[in-house]
């Protein structure tokens, strides 16, 4: 259950691991650092996020962590938002991330390793969200006053209007 990261009652599922060095000074999770850390992700920890998920009180879905989009992490994080739109499509689902829109979908570089494109498939999990909060923490820009973010530098996109707009445009609802 989650009240913080995001638009009313919802389910958080924090991933391990973040590739980001140095790690943001001040990070509120530091325990998500290492790959090898936390629980392992399995078909019965999915299907406990899922009928949580499921309940009809619960509108959205957040995914944060560590770092979702790591490349340890992209075949899960695909998967579960995958099966979340497809079960649960009136549901929004959040995504935090230390990578930046214009890094994802402004850059022409892209990390291939083994013949595939993971900023591909960043891509392609950004736009099955609804929301995505981009960007590093930054300390010296924290702000407690912003809601759903922790420092001034992060965005908190509309994914769906961005993409029709063909430009960055803000949540606000």
């Amino acid at each position: 259950m989650d009240i913080s990261n995001g638009e009313g009652i919802g389910v958080a599922l924090f991933v391990q691991g973040c590739p980001f060095k140095p790690h943001c000074r001040g990070c509120f999770n530091p325990e998500t650092w290492d790959f090898d850390g936390g629980k392992e992700w399995t078909a019965e920890s999915k299907d406990k996020l899922i009928k949580l998920a499921s309940r009809p009180y619960i509108k959205r879905l957040s995914i944060l962590g560590g770092e979702p989009l790591a490349n340890e992490n992209l075949d899960g994080v695909l998967d579960l938002v995958n099966e979340i739109r497809i079960l649960f499509p009136q549901k929004t689902i959040w995504l935090y991330s230390g990578y930046t829109w214009e890094q994802l979908f402004e850059d022409d570089k892209f990390d291939i390793e083994g013949g595939i494109c993971e900023n591909q498939t960043r891509r392609a999990i950004v736009l099955s969200t609804d929301v995505f909060i981009d960007g590093r923490y930054v300390d010296s820009q924290k702000d407690l006053t912003l809601k759903w973010r922790g420092s001034k530098n992060q965005k908190v996109i509309d994914v769906k209007k961005s993409i029709q707009q063909g430009e960055v445009v803000l949540w606000c609802n």
